[in-house]
């Protein structure tokens, strides 16, 4: 696969794990955390907040590959 084909599948990709996560994350948030008292709900919001990072890691590190030959 060519590294510009990559590119543009990976930020598709991207873009739509974005788009769940931050869906999942907030429904999560709001139906299972919210009420439960600061010592809670902050240590969630912050896993919730960097959760996406590896992922996101894995699928730059996935388009950044030298193209195959």
């Amino acid at each position: 696969m060519k590294l510009r084909q990559r590119k543009f599948i990976g930020i598709l990709a991207t873009i739509v794990f974005l788009t769940v996560y931050t869906l999942v994350a907030m429904a999560t948030g709001g139906i299972y955390v919210v009420g439960l008292g600061m010592a809670v709900e902050l240590p969630v919001f912050i896993l919730l907040g960097i959760g996406w990072v590896p992922i996101a890691m894995i699928l730059i590190r996935w388009m950044a590959r030298p193209p195959d030959t």
